[in-house]
C-alpha cells in the first residue's frame, strides 16, 4: 500500500517519529507501516535545542541508516533547511522518503504563506511522488490560530500541490472538525489526549503523529529507572537484550552488515 493510501483507511494513519535507528527499528518491529522522525528528538539526541536548521545533517544520516527497514519513511525537515526554493526541491529529491513536513513558520513566527508555498511547488516539480505535509504553525506558536485564518494558509499550500496539511496545537474537538471540514487534503494532527484515533477518525483527521512524545516518554522512563535502582523501588520492566540484540541483528543482516 502506498504511502498516501495509508492517509485514506477507515481509521487515521497513526504515525511514530523515531529519533534515531534503534527507535525506528522497534517501531518497525512493532508492525507500523510507516514512520516519520521528529526534529526536536533528532536534535535533543546530539545535544542540541530544535529549530533553526540544526537537524539537517542527523536527519540524513538517519533516513541513509534505516532506509532498509521495510516501512515508508517520512521525514521531519523543518522548513526545508533553505530560503531557496529550489534547494528545497533538491534536497527532497535525494532523500529518498515516501514524504517530508515542511513547516510555515522560522525563529518561533509565522512566516509569509508565499515563503512555503514556493517551496512545495519546488519539491513537487522535482519529487511529484513525495508526499508533502505542509505545516501550519498557527496554533503550535499561538498566531493567527483561528479555523478561518489557518484555513486560509492551508487553501494556499493546497493549490501549491501539497498533499496533506498538519496542524500541530489543534486540539479541540470543534476546531478539529472545522478544520478537517475546511481543509480538502488529509489533515494531520499530534496526539491529542483524551481522544482515541477512532474518535479523531469522526472528527475528520486522517492521520496523527506522536511527534517527540515517544522521545520524551524514553527519557522519562531512563530517569526513573535509574532513581528506582538508586532508591530501592522495584526495577521496571523492559524488553530483554536478547530480544533487542534479535532485533539488532536482523536489522543489520537486512542492511547488508552480516
Amino acid at each position: 500500500m502506498s504511502f498516501r493510501d495509508l492517509h485514506f483507511q477507515p481509521e487515521p494513519l497513526l504515525l511514530p517519529n523515531a529519533w534515531d535507528a534503534g527507535s525506528a527499528i522497534a517501531f518497525a518491529a512493532a508492525g507500523f507501516r510507516a514512520i516519520g522522525t521528529t526534529s526536536f528528538g533528532v536534535n535533543a539526541a546530539t545535544g542540541r535545542p530544535d529549530a533553526g536548521g540544526a537537524s539537517r545533517d542527523a536527519t540524513v544520516a538517519l533516513l541513509n541508516r534505516i532506509r532498509s527497514l521495510p516501512v515508508h519513511l517520512t521525514a521531519d525537515i523543518e522548513d526545508g533547511y533553505s530560503s531557496d526554493p529550489a534547494e528545497v526541491g533538491a534536497f527532497v529529491a535525494g532523500l529518498g522518503v515516501s514524504g517530508v513536513n515542511l513547516e510555515d513558520s522560522a525563529e518561533g513566527r509565522l512566516v509569509d504563506p508565499a515563503v512555503p508555498a514556493a517551496k512545495i511547488r519546488a519539491i513537487k516539480a522535482a519529487a511529484p511522488d513525495v508526499f508533502v505535509n505542509a505545516r501550519v504553525d498557527s496554533y503550535w506558536f499561538h498566531e493567527d490560530d483561528t479555523v478561518e485564518a489557518v484555513t486560509d494558509r492551508a487553501l494556499a499550500y493546497a493549490d501549491a500541490g501539497a498533499d496533506g496539511v498538519f496542524v500541530p496545537g489543534a486540539a479541540d474537538p470543534a476546531t478539529l472538525e472545522g478544520l478537517a471540514a475546511a481543509i480538502p487534503l488529509p489533515l494531520n494532527v499530534l496526539v491529542v489526549p483524551g481522544l482515541s484515533l477512532a474518535q479523531l477518525g469522526d472528527l475528520g483527521i486522517r492521520r496523527v503523529s506522536t511527534g517527540s512524545l515517544p522521545y520524551r516518554v524514553a527519557i522519562d522512563a531512563a530517569v526513573d529507572a535509574a532513581v528506582a535502582v538508586r532508591e530501592g523501588r522495584p526495577v521496571p520492566a523492559a524488553t530483554s537484550y536478547a530480544d533487542m540484540q534479535r532485533q539488532l541483528l536482523e536489522f543489520a543482516a537486512g542492511a547488508g552488515e552480516a
